[in-house]
């Protein structure tokens, strides 16, 4: 498959798929919006958090430069995970994309628990404070398909050792949507999101230093370095069941990925939905670290300097070429096949940036907010893998070390001041 196609247009499902997102925030709630679709057999709920009240009254309100304006009500909205998994969806609600229309959605099925087809995970993540993987274990069953709109990179491996034989989709997208205020979400601009398999591509064995682990010196194992010895019989053994395992997860998350393709194109309305094959996708993440890499860390380090500030400013622009350099040049010897020639270079990617006037990224904002910050899957995860396969990102490994202390002193600092 080549790393952008479109989805074949498909049919409505014979019966009810259920999918629910777990993270209501702006970016799952426009998603979701464009996937419920109650007269076509595809039902889709939230998870929320904070602003689980606004959507359980009211629904979400989108403002969107690409559908216009519409409210969005779920078949269901939870408080939590474990509501989601033993509750059944209301089955009254619909989605308002017409107001002009007066026509209801045919009411939702009853749904048993752990009955989901579809998990959708859009929240941050953060792999040194908590694992979603857990947190979503409840809403698994055997013909559940985990899906991961998550930043950065090796944000799949926590949930294929949770979930040996589940198929997962990995999804990268590009859009700018926000919260405005609680069930109030504007799209900006853009709509695209890359869909692919995930087998077993970005794993690796030890995760983040957490209380009581081994302070993340041990971040190899579970890879393949290059020019590693042949194995033994029955290491040969074990590898190709292990590749058989990974072809099958393959295919069954493909097929997964292209149904959402479709429902999200074909009745979505969202015409610059992608498909990949698993390195493919996973070529779209480095693709998008060499952004997120480069411009979050830097914005923070650099003392709270917005994207088109630091690449008008000759030292920083230097510092954050070399940051995209380093991962232009060190991805296709970790994923074994270069970028396509169509993606921005790191020239392009800063010449577009100087006209970003006022834009922080979004590590700024959570600094500034004093949350946690995306460190490992931006930064960490992309140093370990790269060594396990016997590469170095020593610019990328600097910024890691200075965030994680930074964050780290700032932390304690706080906890000491409450004492």
């Amino acid at each position: 498959m080549s790393l952008h196609q479109a989805p074949e247009p498909g049919s409505d499902p014979d019966s009810p798929v259920h999918v629910v997102f777990v993270g209501a925030g702006a970016v799952g709630c426009f998603y979701a919006s464009r996937l419920h679709h109650p007269s076509h057999n595809v039902y889709t709920s939230l998870i929320a958090r904070s602003n689980y009240k606004a959507l359980e009254a009211n629904g979400v309100k989108l403002q969107t430069h690409t559908f216009g304006d519409y409210t969005f009500v779920p078949d269901a909205v939870f408080p939590s995970v474990a509501a989601a998994a033993v509750a059944q969806p209301r089955g009254s609600s619909s989605t308002r994309l017409d107001t002009a229309s007066s026509s209801s959605p045919p009411p939702s099925p009853l749904l048993g628990a752990r009955d989901w087809d579809f998990v959708v995970v859009t929240t941050k993540a953060l792999p040194d404070r908590s694992d979603d993987s857990e947190l979503i274990a409840p809403l698994v069953g055997p013909r559940t398909c985990v899906v991961l709109i998550q930043n950065g990179v090796g944000v799949e491996a926590p949930y294929r050792a949770r979930f040996p034989r589940t198929p997962i989709v990995s999804a990268v997208t590009v859009v700018s949507a926000e919260q405005t205020s609680p069930g109030t979400v504007r799209q900006n601009r853009w709509t695209r999101i890359h869909l692919g398999p995930y087998s077993n591509s970005a794993s690796f064995s030890s995760s983040p230093s957490v209380a009581g682990g081994d302070g993340g010196g041990n971040t190899t194992a579970g890879l393949t370095p290059a020019g590693s010895s042949h194995p033994t019989a029955s290491g040969a053994a074990a590898e190709a069941a292990a590749g058989d395992e990974d072809e099958h997860l393959q295919k069954r998350g493909m097929a997964c990925a292209q149904r959402l393709g479709d429902w999200w194109t074909r009745l979505g309305g969202i015409r610059d939905v992608e498909l990949s094959d698993e390195i493919g996708l996973q070529t779209v993440r480095w693709h998008k670290l060499c952004i997120n890499a480069a411009f979050n860390p830097s914005a923070v380090l650099s003392g709270g300097r917005g994207n088109a500030d630091m690449a008008r400013d000759p030292e920083l622009r230097a510092h954050l070429a070399g940051v995209m350099g380093e991962i232009w040049a060190a991805a296709p010897r970790i994923l074994g096949r270069p970028f396509p020639a169509d993606l921005a270079g790191p020239d392009k990617i800063l010449k577009s940036t100087e006209r970003n006037v006022g834009s922080k990224p979004s590590m700024l904002l959570d600094w500034e907010a004093a949350r946690s910050l995306e460190l490992e899957v931006i930064l960490g995860n992309p140093v370990r893998i790269a060594r396990g396969k016997g590469v170095d990102l020593p610019r990328m490994q600097t910024l890691y070390a200075l965030l994680r202390s930074a964050q780290r002193v700032r932390e304690e600092r706080a906890r000491e001041n409450k004492l």
